[in-house]
């Protein structure tokens, strides 16, 4: 079958095999592993997975991709390897009902990466760990320190939640067709405990969001309403700076003092 890539799927195709094995290795799966992939594709990393699982979960929205899967992973080479096809739309699909210890891996479709991750948060209780190729920019939105361009609410947000690490760069002729921009491959891990702790989860979001909803103004200006000077003063946080300026302990830290407030 040749399958020809859908762009309202965002999809693009990873055919490198140097790169293929590079992103397995850093998987590293073991047999009895609970993974799932998220957009297996033509099976670049779904075919050396099976290889070492006993059950490898897949989560793909295309039905031609399926129709395919369903015949290609009937053949005898597979007939060792377990998959479950999963014909979902990976923003909606209910991750929590595959089980705990979870593993999560895909090359993700660039257009709705975000809310995948977003959408896969709210699952992270039952995550053990996650890999995904990914935009290089939202790597490095994902990774970035305070005071630096990239740093932001996607930053921010993830970093409350998870460890994450940049992995390896990716160029766009590893893929067919190859996109427009470098891709970059992520680790992420969810904290065991963590660092720093909301008492209001929906709060710190929200203080979040207000603050980089203007990102060049500053704090005292984007989070006018919520957090007033006497406010800034015993945070003491100078309400000159932007968001950018601050760490993810500084959010949590308004927030709490914001719900005590309130309370």
């Amino acid at each position: 079958m040749k399958h020809i890539a859908k762009k309202r799927f965002g999809q693009n195709f990873l055919t490198d095999q140097g790169v293929i094995t590079s992103l397995v290795e850093a998987i590293s799966p073991r047999m009895d592993d609970l993974l799932v992939e998220i957009g297996p594709g033509l099976g670049a990393l779904t075919k050396p997975l099976l290889q070492r699982l006993k059950l490898l979960h897949v989560v793909e929205v295309d039905r031609d991709i399926i129709a395919w899967m369903q015949t290609e992973y009937s053949k005898p080479a597979y007939s060792n390897n377990a998959i479950e096809i999963h014909n979902a739309d990976a923003l909606k699909f209910d991750f929590t009902s595959l089980g705990d210890n979870l593993r999560v891996t895909g090359n993700l479709p660039y257009n709705i990466s975000t809310p995948i991750l977003f959408h896969l948060l709210d699952n992270v209780s039952h995550i053990t760990d996650m890999h995904f190729m990914l935009q290089k920019e939202v790597v490095e939105r994902m990774v970035a320190h305070p005071s630096t361009p990239a740093y932001g609410r996607l930053s921010v947000m993830l970093q409350y939640r998870l460890k994450m690490d940049y992995l390896i760069t990716v160029p766009p002729e590893a893929f067919e067709p190859a996109p427009k921009v470098e891709s970059a491959f992520v680790r992420c891990v969810p904290h065991a405990a963590l660092p720093f702790v909301a008492k209001d989860e929906a709060l710190f979001a929200k203080v979040v969001l207000a603050a980089f909803g203007q990102r060049r103004k500053t704090l005292r200006n984007t989070l006018k309403g919520l957090l007033e000077d006497d406010g800034f003063i015993a945070l003491n946080i100078n309400s000159q700076l932007r968001a950018e300026n601050l760490s993810v302990a500084d959010f949590v830290s308004i927030a709490n003092y914001l719900s005590e407030i309130n309370a």
